[in-house]
């Protein structure tokens, strides 16, 4: 089976979330259409309180989650199951359908309270469209792991010794798709 879904793990702040985007950011300069999610930190005081959630193809944006967010809680923050879904499932149901290529910054414990969320995932990487995600290296959650284990995926590490090129690497399969 072809390798369609690519999914970019590693330790916290290592550098996952800009693998993702220099690889987006090369497809759309290769004039292919992108959409899906990215999660981006709110912060405060030099302090982070929470995270947005955009839909990469139009940047509209929601709170994913918050330190005063009520909701499912990851930590610290509130989970915003009501933005999540709906604006981060749309984005990547959208995706499957318009776009080239399908960016999903992440797939980890705060995303994985919406059912929705992954049930979207699952389409997606059911698709015939090229996804590069961000996976959370460590969780036990029975989605991820089933994630990770499909025939179809490639798992990437991020490292400090492979986090300045690991895009290129990447980038080279995908150049390997017909789209």
């Amino acid at each position: 089976m072809m390798i369609l879904n690519i999914l970019i793990t590693g330790k916290p702040g290592i550098g996952k979330t800009t693998v993702l985007n220099r690889v987006k950011e090369a497809v759309e300069d290769l004039s292919h259409s992108v959409g899906g999610v990215t999660c981006l930190e709110i912060r405060e005081n030099g302090r982070r309180v929470g995270f947005n959630i955009v839909d990469v193809s139009n940047d509209k944006k929601g709170m994913l989650a918050h330190v005063k967010c009520e909701g499912p809680h990851v930590g610290k923050y509130g989970v915003n199951l009501k933005d999540l879904n709906e604006i981060g499932v749309p984005a990547i149901e959208n995706a499957v359908k318009s776009s080239d290529y399908i960016f999903i910054d992440e797939i980890a414990p705060m995303e994985l309270h919406s059912k929705h969320f992954c049930s979207a995932v699952e389409a997606a990487m059911d698709s015939k469209k090229p996804v590069i995600a961000v996976i959370h290296k460590r969780s036990g959650h029975p989605f991820v792991s089933k994630i990770k284990a499909r025939d179809d995926v490639s798992i990437f590490e991020v490292t400090h010794e492979n986090r300045d090129f690991l895009d290129e690497e990447i980038l080279e399969i995908l150049e390997n798709l017909t789209i």
